[in-house]
């Protein structure tokens, strides 16, 4: 059975490399024809692993094409899934299955609410990579992806195409507090890279505010029944600065090259369920507040 990655970005190609290269039918789905031009023009994907370069052709077709789809990774940005599954609803045949892999919370469920009956995965990873050019992918760090259904704790035949494939694993039957917990993770963090500008590894010199935050985001996690999640979250955002130290974050990367942020899903979804908790973080939301400004100031969207 062949996957369709729609969203070559950096963790959409990566998936992409390693299934075609373990021998598992993979197609690109892209945005547009010029996309797809520019992808026939070029060939092939390029993975930079240890710094070495390997290219990878891979089949490829526009959003707009009309074959069936039986199973479906879905890496595009948060504030693009819910437009995207739209775009391709129906041509999913019938017991497809479609992989959520997307930062944050809310888009699953934006996602869930154009997909009534289909079976949706969430996916939550600590991999690293990023794009160092047009259809080319670096491999910056190895890390694991978690997978989970909350409406079906049974695990799919596909994880078998996964292990082929070596990428690193695990089936969880509670992926929401794995979501949650990665979206403290990244309130924690990325914010405060993108208004001191700096790398993971510099948050050590903004220790009070780091430990801060951490401590309204276990006030936020236990508010939203998420015990769980909540627990030795601070060691863990030290832990994660510490193992991330050289890297920039994706919110930092994305401020950088002009582009969209997901702070919607990050923070924004943080703060509306506080809100709604009836909860007093007033260090989140006063966040909020300076990351709004810094975008503004940079002609980006606060959304």
């Amino acid at each position: 059975m062949s996957w369709h990655v729609l969203g070559a970005g950096s963790l959409g190609s990566l998936w992409a490399v390693r299934l075609s290269r373990a021998g598992v039918p993979v197609q690109l789905i892209l945005r547009d024809e010029q996309r797809l031009a520019s992808y026939r023009q070029t060939g092939a994907l390029t993975l930079v692993e240890q710094g070495h370069a390997s290219q990878h052709v891979i089949p490829a077709h526009s959003i707009d094409d009309d074959a069936p789809i039986e199973r479906l990774l879905l890496a595009c940005k948060a504030y693009d899934a819910a437009n995207a599954i739209e775009r391709v609803a129906h041509r999913l045949a019938p017991g497809a299955e479609v992989i959520l892999l997307q930062n944050g919370l809310g888009s699953q469920d934006e996602v869930l609410e154009r997909l009534p009956g289909r079976r949706c995965l969430f996916a939550s990873s600590t991999e690293g990579a990023f794009r160092d050019g047009d259809w080319r992918v670096v491999f910056a760090g190895q890390g694991h992806t978690w997978i989970g259904d909350p409406a079906d704790v049974s695990p799919p035949s596909w994880l078998s195409n996964l292990q082929r494939s070596r990428i690193p694993h695990t089936w969880s039957p509670d992926i929401l507090a794995r979501l949650w917990r990665k979206l403290a993770l990244n309130c924690a963090i990325n914010p405060l890279t993108v208004l001191h500008g700096c790398r993971n590894g510099e948050l050590t010199g903004y220790r009070q505010e780091v430990a801060g935050l951490c401590a309204e985001l276990t006030v936020l996690l236990q508010g939203c029944g998420q015990a769980d999640a909540a627990e030795n979250l601070q060691d863990d955002v030290w832990r994660v600065i510490e193992a991330t130290a050289a890297n920039y974050s994706s919110m930092y990367q994305d401020v950088a090259g002009g582009r969209r942020t997901e702070v919607s899903y990050l923070l924004g979804y943080a703060c509306t369920a506080g809100e709604r908790n009836e909860l007093s973080l007033p260090r989140l939301h006063a966040l909020q507040q300076r990351l709004f400004a810094h975008l503004g100031a940079r002609g980006l969207p606060r959304h």
